[in-house]
């Protein structure tokens, strides 16, 4: 179901076809992961039981029809063995995939030792994002040539425009390999801050904050988006999330001229010289 809701949402990266629209994206993150492994056991686990069940009740119907001559029985009311077996049977499997489970809730709620915080504020309809201990703040919306080609009698072709009602105009950059914290609230409605890739889905509440954490691959450096998946009022589908995962060198690199950039707009002094801007 979630892969089916990705796919109508269009939160699958668009080159994701066929096969790929069945199911959850593996993602970039050691917890999405895990979440993936997690989906498949559970999903495997009811292949065998489905499997199991349907042969045995296709077996009866064939094998024990009245037109083979079966007779009910009617003398067996009450077997305590096959009670206690179909009883402890389902209890080991739940523990077998609760256990696995509670585990990865652990991992995915522990948001310390993070190495960049970013405060996330959602609004309708759009995001800014913060990054606590510096002055650089963005606010990320969706792209003008997108808004543009959605409106009514654009003349644009969607199907044209690459990754549709998915880009922004200021994309949240973070870097790989470092653990990155959010801090997710709203100052308005509920919305949800929702990248499958980063197996990150966090609700945005009006005067409450929810964390989040996720390091991304260091081998996988790219573009990764999602969508707010609250439904918030008539722009809800029109909130995109993109997020753009660098090496941690160039992420600093664009933070200090970020930097540099907010705090000359702000004061409206000159801008610093080179030789300064790389001390």
């Amino acid at each position: 179901m979630a892969a089916l809701a990705a796919a109508v949402t269009g939160t699958l990266p668009a080159a994701a076809s066929g096969w790929d629209l069945l199911n959850m994206p593996r993602g970039v993150t050691n917890v999405s992961t895990r979440i993936y492994g997690l989906h498949m056991m559970a999903f495997w686990i009811c292949v065998v039981l489905a499997a199991v069940v349907f042969s045995v009740m296709i077996w009866s119907l064939i094998f024990h029809r009245k037109a083979r001559g079966a007779v009910p029985d009617v003398t067996m009311l009450h077997n305590t063995k096959v009670e206690v077996v179909w009883t402890a049977v389902p209890v080991l499997i739940l523990i077998g995939m609760a256990i696995p489970a509670a585990r990865l809730l652990v991992k995915i709620n522990n948001n310390t030792d993070a190495q960049v915080s970013i405060r996330v504020n959602a609004f309708q309809w759009g995001w800014q994002y913060h990054y606590l201990g510096t002055n650089v703040s963005l606010i990320s919306k969706l792209s003008m040539s997108d808004d543009a080609a959605r409106m009514l009698d654009s003349g644009v072709n969607v199907n044209s425009v690459p990754d549709y009602l998915l880009t922004v105009g200021h994309p949240l950059v973070v870097p790989v390999g470092e653990k990155i914290r959010l801090l997710i609230t709203s100052v308005d409605v509920v919305h949800s801050w929702w990248v499958p890739d980063l197996g990150v889905k966090k609700d945005a509440i009006p005067g409450y904050i929810n964390q989040a954490s996720f390091i991304v691959n260091p081998s996988k450096p790219g573009i990764y988006r999602g969508q707010c998946a609250q439904l918030c009022g008539r722009g809800h589908a029109f909130m995109p999330i993109e997020v753009r995962a660098v090496s941690p060198a160039a992420f600093h690199a664009w933070l200090k001229k970020q930097s540099a950039a907010q705090q000359q707009a702000s004061t409206g002094a000159p801008a610093s010289t080179p030789a300064a801007a790389s001390t």
